[in-house]
């Protein structure tokens, strides 16, 4: 019965398209119709997940050609996409920071730094996993902080008292924040999730507007640093309190931990220069342009030659030895590249047949209001990525979202980016993201308690995306 919803799925969706493609009256145009039936068949196939979420991004290039929508060569260059590189050179990243583990000795140092207190513990397990999310994949920063937090509870299982009542608040507050802190900490950077990128792409491509790596990080690491705060806060005064819990283990359980990686390997230094250069250059980009014109640096050139240098430029001269070989990336996320390429492509198609347009033009005709359509857009964007994956929301609703700023004649950062932050607060559900499945994983957490801190979460992410499009974005963007 697990797959039923599969097998609707798997033949709803080629049905839906050919209803939508053969209709005889058309409900946009002969093209914008065309159009949609793809987006319906892609929409349904990554709701029910029939097939692999990356195999529907590639039905653009089958169907676009042969519905005579776009060229194949046309459709094919949203799938190398300078955004696509730029992700593909984080990728390459996050596998060497994992390969060399200096991922592991990051987050153990900041949790060591934090404290011994119940409290102050969580608090260093939000703020290792959100730093590692800023720079490697949620799922990634998700299985890292597990093993050390699992290590941590089961000091509390092995104490006089037992599991306690308190105790089982404890674990629930560490398990929750590290999934909070995974799917926010991805928000602070361009790399950090893939919604981000896919916004990105979207608007070079489409309406040739640049947001540098920077420019991001000026508004998504507030909102980070802002949600998971008040997270933190909720989490261990208002839902879970453990109040009068004492333990004095974890602290030489981290020390131990950290004491086993020994001192930074030629490796790990090796990884942290590049890394640190290429945070630098994303950073200071602008700079380094103006002051050197011919130049000409981008992220994504950036992000590939990081990428590079990391199969290039050995650790050890005698014998050469280097951080990364090809062999490394049949670890990395090639289908999520493809997803990207899937998403930019049904944008084009959308623009290219004028659904865009059509729904710009009917939100102009319409008495909408701003504020009250940025409301709805929000709150439709955040409970739907509970749902369904975050990226392929954003590839589909992005576009749409961009018509209906175009029609009310508002700034097309100061609808999208807030929209598309709200894809990556889904917290409600196991299902919504893989860091809330791997923490539902780990025995210690229900998903009535999941949802109820969720839903209070879900509902401060919208508060708080008013505040930053109302304050923030005019000041900004």
């Amino acid at each position: 019965m697990r797959n039923h919803p599969k097998a609707i799925g798997l033949v709803l969706g080629p049905l839906v398209f050919a209803c939508l493609w053969a209709i005889p009256t058309p409900l946009l145009s002969p093209m914008g119709d065309k159009v949609l039936a793809v987006a319906a068949w892609m929409l349904i196939w990554w709701i029910t997940e029939a097939v692999s979420i990356s195999v529907t991004a590639l039905l653009p290039l089958l169907l676009f050609p042969l519905l005579k929508i776009m060229p194949m060569a046309e459709v094919g260059a949203n799938y190398g996409s300078p955004i696509v590189f730029l992700f593909f050179g984080g990728f390459v990243l996050a596998l060497a920071l994992e390969k060399v583990e200096l991922h592991k000795r990051i987050a153990l140092n900041i949790i060591h730094r934090t404290g011994t207190s119940p409290n102050r513990v969580i608090l260093g397990f939000m703020l290792a996993t959100a730093s590692l999310s800023m720079w490697i994949s949620n799922t990634a920063s998700t299985v890292v902080m597990l093993p050390i937090a699992l290590s941590v509870i089961q000091l509390l299982l092995k104490d006089a008292d037992g599991f306690t009542k308190q105790d089982q608040s404890f674990a629930l507050s560490v398990m929750l924040g590290i999934a909070i802190a995974a799917n926010v900490g991805g928000v602070a950077t361009v790399i950090g999730t893939p919604p981000n990128s896919v916004l990105i792409g979207l608007l070079e491509n489409e309406y040739q507007i640049e947001i540098s790596f920077l420019n991001w990080m000026a508004l998504g690491l507030p909102f980070a640093a802002l949600m998971i705060g008040l997270s933190y806060l909720i989490l261990v005064y208002l839902m879970f309190p453990n109040r009068g819990l004492e333990f004095g283990a974890s602290q030489e359980l981290i020390a131990g931990e950290l004491q086993k990686l020994g001192p930074l390997s030629k490796g790990e230094k090796h990884v942290l220069y590049i890394f640190g250069t290429t945070v630098f250059l994303w950073i200071f980009r602008t700079a380094i342009n103006n002051l050197f014109p011919h130049l000409g640096l981008t992220d994504p050139l950036i992000s590939v030659g990081a990428a590079i240098s990391l199969f290039a430029l050995p650790y050890e001269i005698r014998p050469n030895k280097y951080i990364l070989t090809w062999e490394d990336t049949s670890k990395l996320a090639w289908g999520i590249l493809i997803l990207f390429g899937g998403g930019l492509a049904l944008a084009k198609g959308m623009s290219a047949s004028g659904i865009v347009d059509q729904v710009a033009q009917a939100i102009a005709q319409g008495n909408y209001g701003n504020f009250s359509t940025f409301c709805l857009l929000i709150g439709l964007m955040l409970f739907l990525t509970e749902l369904m994956s975050n990226v392929a929301l954003v590839a589909v609703l992005a576009p749409v979202v961009a018509g209906i700023a175009l029609g009310l004649e508002i700034p097309l950062l100061h609808l999208l980016i807030p929209v598309t932050i709200a894809s990556s607060c889904a917290f409600m559900m196991p299902m919504a993201t893989p860091p809330n499945a791997i923490v539902f994983a780990s025995g210690y957490v229900k998903i009535p308690q999941m949802a109820r801190v969720g839903i209070v979460l879900n509902l401060l992410a919208v508060l708080i995306l008013i505040g930053v499009y109302v304050f923030l974005m005019p000041l900004l963007f």
